[in-house]
Formats: C-alpha cells, structure tokens, sequence
C-alpha cells in the first residue's frame, strides 16, 4: 500500500477504477475518528490529505479535543531477559546504544 505522511499523519493511497479518482484515509485511528480525503490527481490527492488533517486539527483545537495522532514512534516490546541481554550484547559490541540497536534491526526488515 502507498502512503503519504503530513505532520505525523500517515494517509493512504487507493485507486478507484469505477469513479476514476484517488482517495484514501488516515490510518490507525480510534474507530471513532475517521479522517478521509480524494482527488482525481495525485496533486489534489495530496492537497486534500493536507486540508483534512489541518481541518481535523483546527476542529479539535475549537472543541477542546486532544488530537489523536497515526503513530506516536514509541513501541514497548515484551521480550524474554535472555533476549533481551543477547541484545544488550550484540549492541554493546556494534558500539551503539541497544534501542539504536533495535532501531536498525526493524528498519532493516520494515519496507513496505
């Protein structure tokens, strides 16, 4: 699935053969909140992404409303101590930190 990302929202890019157009939402969401946008170019498409999330901002900031945001880039892992310390080491000898560690080993594996 292609995506494209505007402050810290992630949208996804659909095609619709039968309407002839782009269109797509923001993704990972509460179930309550659905944000979604179209264009029949992948300029307008971009340009209404950027509209809906700037309107979705806009009214949360009027209604008192914390925004709810796609991903936050902190994860917590549970993982057993022997893992855990197998990975303090192979970090430990690559000189880096183990988060940074983990870090590259996900980047590694995470294309999309």
């Amino acid at each position: 699935m292609n995506t494209m990302n505007y402050k810290g929202y992630i949208g996804s890019i659909e095609v619709s053969e039968e309407d002839n157009c782009l269109y797509g939402k923001v993704l990972d969401l509460p179930n309550n909140t659905a944000i979604t946008y179209e264009g029949t170019t992948v300029a307008e498409l971009k340009k209404d992404f950027e509209g809906a999330v700037d309107d979705y901002l806009i009214y949360c900031e009027e209604n008192g409303i914390q925004p709810h945001k796609s991903y936050s880039g902190t994860l917590n892992v549970r993982i057993s101590p022997e893992t855990h310390c197998r990975l303090a080491a192979l970090a430990k000898r690559a000189g880096i930190s183990l988060n940074a560690y983990i870090k590259e080993a996900l980047d590694k594996v995470a294309v999309l």
